[in-house]
């Protein structure tokens, strides 16, 4: 079974606004750690409305609603994935260090 995670890409594509394969990357691989620094915090915020001190029978039941919400998060697209998905789409918002320097 192949694995979904794994998507060929046309470099040509990913060079198209930078002309350079390996910016494209950085710019991708930027916008996937804010991704994923978003998701761990709504994960996690989510998940903390749940810490209790408490055991009972009601436990059982929120301990269900974790792992549910715990699912959800994890079949969403992995960031890497969702960030090349924006920057493919020109969603991703960038600008070289470069270009600002040299104003």
């Amino acid at each position: 079974m192949a694995n979904p995670s794994i998507t060929t890409r046309d470099t040509s594509e990913l060079v198209k606004d930078t002309d350079n394969i390996y910016q494209s990357v950085v710019v991708a691989s930027k916008r996937a750690r804010q991704i994923s620094s978003n998701v761990k915090e709504e994960l996690s915020n989510k998940l903390a409305e749940f810490a209790s001190t408490v055991d009972n029978l009601e436990e059982i039941f929120e301990n269900r609603e974790q792992i549910e919400i715990s699912k959800f998060y994890e079949r969403m697209p992995k960031p890497t994935i969702m960030a090349m998905e924006e920057f493919l789409e020109g969603k991703v918002y960038y600008r070289k260090r470069e270009e600002e320097e040299g104003k």
